[in-house]
């Protein structure tokens, strides 16, 4: 497991189209997933300790941000022959058992984590109502250990900001988690 941290942000990068098998057995495109405010792009993934320790935030974070009309998708890219816990079987187990408000998508070729340039899992993009980058950081202050509750949300904080204003912050600090399992 090598630890990565995600490159700084390239405001106003479009966001890359994509169609992909979600774990309801339908296909997801970005026009299917986009809110009326925006979209967070997040690839995860099933085994990454990064991904385990933020989950239940990930899923906090996301529903209140639907509420602003700023919707979410999770992309799984990671290669499953390397972790059997990223196989879409166990996609489906976990999105279940977490109950997700969003989908959640297997990648089987790479190529989206190639075109949006993910690098690690939990890797964040967040986009404006024109599909604008505005957000590439972190979910908060945690790394393999769940931060304290009173920590600062940064991508909440981030995303409800470009909600309003379809701007982010300037200052983002990167995320950081394993490295994408490329097959």
């Amino acid at each position: 497991m090598v630890s990565t941290k995600t490159p700084i942000c390239n405001f106003n990068k479009p966001a890359i189209d994509f169609n992909l098998k979600g774990v309801d057995g339908k296909m997801h495109t970005l026009a299917d997933c986009k809110g009326k405010n925006g979209l967070l792009v997040m690839f995860i993934c099933n085994h990454c300790p990064y991904v385990k320790a933020i989950i239940e935030r990930i899923i906090r974070d996301t529903k209140e941000l639907k509420a602003l009309s700023l919707n979410a998708v999770a992309i799984m890219s990671n290669n499953p022959e390397e972790y059997e816990a990223d196989s879409f079987e166990n996609m489906q187990k976990i999105a279940k058992k977490m109950d997700f408000s969003f989908p959640y998508l297997i990648d089987e070729t790479q190529e989206v984590a190639k075109n949006y340039g993910a690098v690690c899992t939990p890797d964040f993009f967040g986009y404006n109502s024109d599909l604008e980058l505005q957000y590439r950081g972190r979910l908060d202050a945690s790394h393999k250990e769940t931060a304290p509750t009173n920590v600062r949300r940064d991508l909440f904080d981030a995303m409800s900001q470009v909600a309003k204003t379809r701007q982010g912050p300037i200052e983002q600090i990167p995320s950081i988690g394993c490295s994408i399992k490329w097959r």
